[in-house]
């Protein structure tokens, strides 16, 4: 098979596309033909020598796909070879194949076509598992998501107005703000000219987010921690501003709040597995119903992804980017 190559650390230049060994589904798995895999931030960094793979995974990059098993490995009941499926990964998106643990496996939503269905995986997981798992948004609260039109965060503003909360955003300009609003945001800020702080309070009467997802890590934390309410929930889920920061204990301690970081690619196969069937509980007939959708800013052949990686690294996008296979 072909896939996506790391032969040296670097800028979008270092992503080869070239012949590999086909990979072989061990037990528990499955080996899906790959038709689409999307684009994440961890790729990124992955590419650029700074977070590899855990033990056992695919060196490839690539946290999600859509395609057709392929091939069902021991052990594995409740899907047959030629089902059309995406699936959440530890690696190995980027390629033409894959074999995934079948606990990470979902079906093709309805009403979803099977390259769409790659933008699904990641941004469902890692937003119903902090959103809801970890912080538990309730109807009537609010949620501050931060990268409003990333597509962690167009998911996030769809899921959240779904059960009945109000959605604050932050992203930069207003064309992404805009299409925020079209999500069905309910309070758009402009980092880029406005102080979130300031603007969430005057528009929760000084109350203040009760949950805030957040993808900049030590660059927001003083700030994300003034914005939330009594009783909030901090859930950071990236580190695009830094990995160090100081946080004011006493502040947490009057606000009764608390703090939360988690990662997905790194836990274990049960972890991974739960979220998946809570994904497919809970949020999969959202998308069947058409309530949830995925948002996709572009579709680019699989051997061009040097140039879908210039474009998430400019923050250009909106939603999802994907790179599509040959067969696709």
């Amino acid at each position: 098979m072909h896939a996506i190559t790391i032969p040296e650390p670097g800028g979008p230049e270092a992503l080869v596309w070239a012949e590999v060994p086909d990979p072989v589904p061990g037990e528990g798995e499955v080996l899906v033909e790959v038709v689409a895999g999307a684009v994440n931030r961890a790729d990124l960094l992955q590419r650029q020598g700074f977070y590899n793979p855990p033990p056992g995974a695919s060196p490839y990059p690539g946290l999600e796909c859509s395609g057709r098993i392929a091939a069902i490995g021991p052990g594995v009941a409740g899907w047959s070879v030629g089902d059309e499926v995406c699936a959440l990964l530890a690696g190995g998106g980027y390629a033409e194949k894959v074999a995934v643990p079948a606990g990470q496996v979902l079906p093709v939503p309805e009403g979803v076509d099977l390259v769409t269905a790659a933008a699904l995986p990641e941004v469902t997981a890692t937003v119903w598992s902090n959103v809801f798992m970890v912080a538990h948004l309730r109807p009537g609260e609010t949620l501050l998501v931060h990268g409003g039109a990333s597509g962690i965060g167009t998911m996030a503003i769809q899921l959240a107005k779904a059960v009945g909360a109000r959605v604050a955003v932050t992203a930069g300009g207003p064309e992404k703000l805009a299409r925020c609003a079209e999500l069905g945001a309910d309070i758009l800020i402009d980092y880029r000219e406005q102080d979130f702080v300031e603007e969430i309070h005057k528009a929760t009467d000084g109350a203040g987010a009760d949950v805030i997802l957040d993808i900049m890590g030590a660059k927001y934390l003083e700030r994300n921690v003034k914005a939330l309410a009594v009783n909030g929930r901090l859930a950071v889920i990236g580190l695009q501003g830094g990995r160090k920061a100081e946080l004011d204990l006493g502040a947490l301690l009057d606000k009764r709040a608390a703090v939360t970081a988690t990662s997905l690619r790194k836990r274990p196969l049960e972890e991974k597995a739960a979220i998946i069937a809570a994904v497919r509980e809970h949020v999969w007939p959202l998308v069947g119903a058409g309530t949830v959708r995925p948002v996709v800013d572009r579709i680019c052949p699989m051997a061009e992804a040097p140039e879908a990686h210039r474009t998430v690294e400019a923050s250009s996008h909106v939603g999802k980017v994907l790179l599509v296979t040959p067969s696709a």
